[in-house]
């Protein structure tokens, strides 16, 4: 879900002289084998199509003989990465990148700022309260005492706007699911009330704080509730939701002065369609739909009596319609800031002006307009290519907070004026990194159908293209979501090490709006395999690199992309780490919320789109005796939005069928997932392992 002011606790991240050594070469080859996995070879016939699943056993994931295969899996993973050499030197400088001072965007209520910090030598965030701008850095919950792993952490979902009550998440590990707690700010304590873990899409509590409303997720879908403040939450008033399934997504939200209550029902998580409702809490007015009958994405948000929404229809890169509360019918909509030539990535209303951010060739934009839509200045950037998350602030405060940063570029939050456009550093993130040292520049290329692709490289400058860079690239490609060149450890590390680091701009996303993000969806989805392939082969046929010195690397959609990749094409590339992916696209639909992505991916369900599934399902594509790359999958037990077992699946069946000598590598972590959460010193370790991984196979020098 998009940001909005009123959905913002709707929530809906070397040395270049280490040597490989021959003989960890040869005692690397020497060592044995992975541990074996049995077979049980399920068969079943799905529209016509025999399929056969050798390790259909590996879906339990609570099973004993589960366990002892993770566990194996493990011990051999960790047999050959922890004599990686020179190990303790790669260690050494993602600790100096990763353990450092940093903070995040401040949320100013009642003269109050709260945000979220942590110490270099701190694990987790902890959330602090400033009394005024300049003030004193108050501690109000600090999470790295919680557990003794520190592997809880916390977050805040909303502030109402008194400051004086404060409502936070409480995560274990990388789970999606969170409790939610209730602080009274003044006396530091929390009240009694609070939500047990679950999956939540929205809390807002009410101005009087006499009760709060809350979207919360079951087997069964989505449910909006209400909650009066001290009673019993079993009784809490189911108020919106029946009729809706598993494959809906309902959030939540208040207008910042509480009048209005503002329910969005997004189909699935591809952002292709979504309904809007709206209900006069001061009125105790019915819940009304403003919008539900347009296959078309609608985001909204509210200023006094006006409702805006940004939404692709009839606009594929986006446009702000105006909706007056008193006349919502779709004859009285004004449309206030029409569609451009750079996609719209987002808005928010702050100070009396609309904000819109826009991706002008993938790098951010933000301009501001009166509430008529008159343009009225372009907020200026520190460079000509980064990222930027912004404005964030109230419809009724003169203040903001943005941030910017490049893919070598720390992040640096600025606080603006918006009534004179004036703007000051508020928190710089000091990384020990020469970005002056390191190139930041976007090429294009063709695609398999002549598509133009844009990519960002990121190398030393005056690096020298001689064909032999080690070269990692980089890709997503799905349900809209952009890859902007934000600031990335990872890439000024590789870049550090001679390497280069490519970020293709993949169909499937969507920073050319909503017809790029639909050319690599559904049965169109091997567009985007093909991009990726395409920016491999231009890597190599520019002399960046050659194949023996090309890795890939994805992680979720991400995962499927580059397991895609490599069974289409396993000699392009030497090495590819895989993380929390989708990999068996038959199944993919039947585990945990992935019936949210359905729409983006079909389901085989279905027998035309299972046609065009199985084609490209990984899992599906594996080859007896086809020589594969190295490979490191990483995923773990608490990843609860993609199911670890495609990657424990493919694991097995890769170590299984791979026809070379290169290994085949299972990450496997009890408390990793997909929502971060997990201590700096064990991110350290977990990178350390992918570089250590990749200098080995591409045989870094």
């Amino acid at each position: 879900m998009k940001h909005s002011n009123a959905f913002r606790h709707i929530t809906l991240t070397l040395l270049a002289g280490l040597i490989i050594q021959a003989s960890f070469l040869a005692t690397a080859q020497e060592h044995k084998g992975p541990p074996k996995s049995r077979t049980d070879n399920v068969t079943e016939t799905i529209h016509g199509v025999t399929i056969t699943d050798p390790y259909r056993w590996l879906e339990d994931q609570k099973s004993p003989e589960t366990r002892a295969w993770i566990d194996a899996q493990n011990e051999y993973t960790q047999s050959l990465l922890g004599a990686v050499p020179g190990r303790a030197r790669i260690k050494q400088r993602l600790e100096e990148l990763l353990k450092i001072d940093t903070i995040r965007v401040p949320v100013a209520r009642g003269g109050r700022y709260f945000f979220s910090k942590r110490r270099a030598d701190q694990n987790q965030f902890v959330i602090y309260l400033r009394s005024s701008l300049n003030g004193k850095d108050e501690v109000l919950i600090d999470p790295n005492a919680l557990s003794a792993d520190q592997t809880t952490s916390v977050d805040m979902i909303d502030v109402t706007n008194d400051g004086k009550l404060m409502v936070y998440g409480v995560r274990q590990g990388g789970e999606d699911e969170v409790s939610v707690a209730f602080m009274n700010v003044d006396t530091r304590k929390d009240l009694p009330d609070r939500l047990p873990k679950g999956r939540y899409f929205g809390v807002a509590v009410k101005p009087d704080k006499s009760g709060y409303y809350y979207s919360r997720f079951s087997l069964s879908g989505s449910r909006v509730y209400y909650h009066a403040m001290g009673s019993d939450p079993s009784t809490d008033e189911e108020i919106f939701g029946k009729g809706y399934g598993p494959a809906q997504i309902i959030g939540v939200g208040l207008s910042d002065d509480g009048r209005y209550l503002i329910i969005i029902v997004n189909h699935g998580a591809s952002g292709t369609r979504s309904e809007v409702y709206i209900q006069d809490v001061e009125k105790k007015g019915p819940i009304t739909p403003i919008v539900n009958d347009i296959e078309a994405n609608f985001s909204p948000d509210i200023a006094g009596d006006i409702l805006y929404m940004q939404t692709n229809w009839k606009a594929p890169n986006g446009r702000i319609l105006k909706v007056d509360l008193k006349r919502p019918a779709r004859e009285d909509w004004r449309e206030v800031i029409p569609e451009s030539a750079s996609a719209m990535s987002g808005f928010s209303l702050v100070g009396g002006k609309i904000f819109v951010s826009y991706l002008e060739n993938v790098s951010s934009r933000i301009k501001a307009f009166d509430p008529s839509g008159k343009h009225v200045r372009d907020i200026a950037l520190s460079a000509p290519i980064g990222s930027s998350i912004g404005m964030i602030g109230d419809w009724d405060r003169d203040e903001a907070f943005y941030t910017f940063n490049s893919f070598a570029q720390p992040n640096t939050i600025y606080r603006y004026v918006v009534s004179t456009g004036k703007q000051e550093v508020f928190a710089r993130i000091n990384v020990p990194v020469k970005s002056d040292q390191i190139e930041v520049k976007q090429v294009w290329y063709e695609s398999k159908d002549k598509t133009r692709m844009p990519m960002f490289l990121v190398h030393k400058k005056g690096l020298a293209l001689d064909g032999n860079r080690p070269t990692l690239l980089y890709g997503y490609g799905g349900f809209n979501v952009n890859l902007t060149p934000s600031f990335s450890s990872r890439a000024v590390f590789w870049a550090e090490s001679g390497g280069v680091f490519a970020v293709p701009n993949l169909r499937g996303g969507g920073e050319f709006g909503e017809k790029w993000h639909q050319a690599g969806m559904l049965d169109k989805k091997q567009n985007v395999f093909d991009d990726f392939i395409a920016a491999a082969e231009h890597l190599i046929a520019n002399k960046y690199t050659n194949r023996s010195k090309l890795a890939i690397s994805g992680g979720s959609n991400g995962g499927l992309l580059v397991t895609a990749a490599m069974t289409q094409r396993p000699e392009l590339f030497q090495a590819v780490i895989c993380g929390y992916p989708l990999i068996d696209m038959v199944r993919y639909h039947r585990f945990l919320v992935a019936r949210f992505w359905v729409p983006e991916y079909g389901s085989s369900e279905d027998p035309a789109q299972f046609k065009y599934i199985y084609a490209y399902s990984p899992y599906h594509r594996v080859k007896q005796g086809a020589k594969y790359p190295a490979v490191l999958f990483i995923t773990g037990d608490a990843d609860t939005r993609v199911d670890p077992l495609h990657a424990r699946k493919m694991t097995a069946l890769v170590q299984a069928a791979t026809g070379s000598d290169r290994p085949v590598l299972l990450h496997y972590d009890t408390k990793a997932g997909h929502s971060g959460g997990l201590p700096v010193s064990k991110q350290v370790e977990d990178l350390t392992d992918e570089m250590s991984f990749l200098f080995w196979q591409l045989g870094v020098k």
